[in-house]
């Protein structure tokens, strides 16, 4: 057999094994978050059992919380959430002048004294402004939190309630939770955003990732949902689209720090 042919076979068989289950796929294993867990570059977590901790799981059963729709303010706020909305609805051309980072499991993420999270209880980092900046910060951040051990605690207040969640959360279950990276777990870094669609009860955001292979880009689509952004997930569980490869930063607005 010619190496072309060869090459297509091994093609042919690769795409024949992606129609598997999706939680098997390389691709769902290597994208986000999975943007926490997973992306890993080079490599893919190992699937195991391990559910979350006795704690996070009694923590995620209570019905209460932040964002579980019973504090709501006249305002349409939960108790205590108040952030800089005056940008309304423009989509942003510069990262917000305040971004700087900060360390959330796994990942590094950008935040905003001025479009979020505004508050952090434990682990929920929560109450972000109402504007294209803030669900691009939401997009960043809520994925971020699926790597760890509170994950249940965070897809109960920050993932849209529905078939979708539930099947995240049958599959994450599936996945050890990783609150901090191996010393040989390359972790791809957040470089960039671009809010492809908004309006106030929806956006789409496309993230920007930099690795030493170069540049990668998923979609995040979010809810605005019980005063807060939440992340909508795909019927199949997914948080986000894979995981592709990009040439370059065209078309993304960097943060810049």
């Amino acid at each position: 057999m010619s190496g072309r042919a060869g090459g297509m076979f091994r093609r042919r068989e690769r795409r024949v094994e992606e129609l598997g289950p999706y939680w098997k796929q390389r691709s769902w294993q290597l994208s986000a978050g999975f943007l926490g867990i997973v992306v890993v570059v080079g490599g893919i977590v190992t699937v195991v059992s391990g559910p979350g901790t006795t704690t996070d799981r009694v923590s995620a059963a209570a019905s209460g919380g932040p964002l579980s729709g019973t504090s709501v303010t006249k305002d349409g706020r939960p108790q205590g959430c108040r952030t800089d909305d005056s940008a309304g609805d423009a989509l942003p051309k510069t990262a917000p002048e305040d971004v700087s980072w900060r360390t959330l499991g796994v990942a590094r993420v950008p935040v905003s004294a001025s479009a979020g999270p505004t508050r952090i209880q434990g682990a929920l980092w929560w109450c972000y402004a109402h504007t294209p900046a803030g669900a691009a910060l939401a997009a960043n951040i809520i994925p971020s939190q699926m790597s760890g051990s509170h994950w249940r605690t965070v897809t109960k207040q920050q993932v849209v309630a529905g078939h979708g969640r539930d099947m995240f959360e049958f599959q994450r279950a599936t996945v050890q939770d990783i609150d901090e990276p191996d010393s040989d777990t390359t972790v791809a870094s957040y470089v960039g955003f671009s809010v492809t669609s908004y309006k106030s009860t929806a956006a789409t955001v496309r993230l920007l990732l930099k690795s030493d292979q170069g540049y990668a880009a998923t979609t995040i689509v979010l809810s605005w949902s019980g005063g807060d952004w939440k992340v909508l997930p795909d019927d199949n569980g997914s948080l986000h689209s894979p995981v592709t490869a990009t040439q370059s930063a065209n078309g993304f607005t960097l943060w810049g720090v």
